[in-house]
């Protein structure tokens, strides 16, 4: 089973976080996740995430401290999350993978379908 290592923000202003709803044709589509993307060889985790929100959203961000890493075996393939808090620096709305975005609250994130590989990184934000 190949692994795949990707990194994520925890992006929260004013107390609510960001996430997104994965388009159709997309994998995982309908589920919603923190952003960020695939590592590519030679790039550091900060430096990925920094790309990666930038490409994907058009988004700007100060990444943090590290939050922890999930790792979760779907069908085909596994995921090594590392999540990072990050701190929004600028954003203008585009999606790219994404159909939709929302900012909610802590105990909302729960009620929303996260894909399976984000999910533990919610109860580490509770820590």
């Amino acid at each position: 089973m190949d692994t795949i290592k990707v990194v994520c923000g925890i992006i929260e202003n004013e107390g609510n976080y960001f996430v997104c709803r994965r388009r159709k044709g997309k994998s995982l589509a309908g589920f919603w996740e923190f952003p960020g993307g695939k590592l590519e060889h030679g790039e550091s985790h900060h430096e990925a995430l920094r790309r990666e929100l930038h490409e994907e959203l058009d988004m700007e961000v100060a990444v943090g401290e590290y939050l922890g890493l999930s790792v979760y075996d779907y069908d085909k393939f596994r995921i090594e999350l590392y999540g990072y808090h990050c701190l929004l620096i600028s954003y203008h709305g585009k999606l790219v993978d994404h159909d939709l975005y929302q900012w909610v609250q802590l105990e909302e994130l729960n009620a929303l379908s996260m894909a399976p590989a984000d999910i533990p990184l919610i109860d580490l934000i509770n820590q």
